[in-house]
């Protein structure tokens, strides 16, 4: 498993306006959905291009495509879908699985009520799109699922991290690489991001 955090200077701008809490809902989402975007572009750096030849108004080039690589984003119910509309617009024609887990309050334990994935999971590059990794009991079981339905190429995007997350990832899940904004010091007594940026998906939704 390989651990990328992303410095780039507009990304840790933008994490700075999340983790403040004065910064209201409707800035709180669009951040989200910025930072996906300039993540998408650091995690797709690998994808593959084919050179073919194209006719410009003043001759003909020859130039770079995609070579045929299928996208899958999975965002993680509730607050991936915070992510979703930034990753579609560098990537639209990629297809949109869907993982619905929430963590048991007494046992901190995931717990799935929804999957929906594409029937060509095994063809595409999965990204699993989920601002927070605590714990990493979610992520660790959305990645589990997905190889369960026949994934076999895993990324996970992640706003915030901590270190027993990315420990559990790591020895349960050692092929999936992580990209994410920062890594905090560690976990307060609910399993909440210290010092984080709170309950990620309470601020995009306004929920509480």
């Amino acid at each position: 498993m390989g651990v990328t955090v992303l410095e780039h200077p507009l990304i840790q701008h933008k994490l700075t306006l999340l983790r403040d809490k004065s910064t209201g809902g409707k800035e709180f989402r669009e951040v989200v959905g910025e930072i996906a975007m300039l993540m998408c572009y650091e995690a797709t750096r690998d994808l593959t291009l084919d050179e073919i030849e194209v006719e410009t108004p003043l001759g003909f080039a020859k130039s770079k495509v995609i070579a045929g690589k299928k996208l899958a984003f999975v965002p993680v119910l509730r607050a991936g879908l915070g992510m979703v509309d930034g990753m579609l617009r560098l990537v639209p024609a990629a297809k949109v699985a869907h993982i619905g887990l929430y963590r048991d309050p007494e046992t901190l334990q995931p717990v799935e009520y929804f999957c929906k994935v594409p029937p060509d999971i095994s063809e595409r590059d999965c990204i699993i799109l989920d601002p927070m990794i605590a714990t990493g009991g979610t992520a660790s079981a959305s990645a589990q699922f997905l190889k369960n339905y026949g994934a076999r190429s895993i990324k996970l995007l992640c706003i915030l991290a901590a270190p027993p997350g990315l420990e559990k990832l790591e020895k349960e899940h050692p092929d999936v690489d992580i990209f994410t904004c920062a890594i905090d010091g560690g976990l307060d007594a609910h399993a909440y991001i210290i010092p984080g940026l709170g309950d990620a998906g309470d601020r995009i939704f306004g929920t509480k």
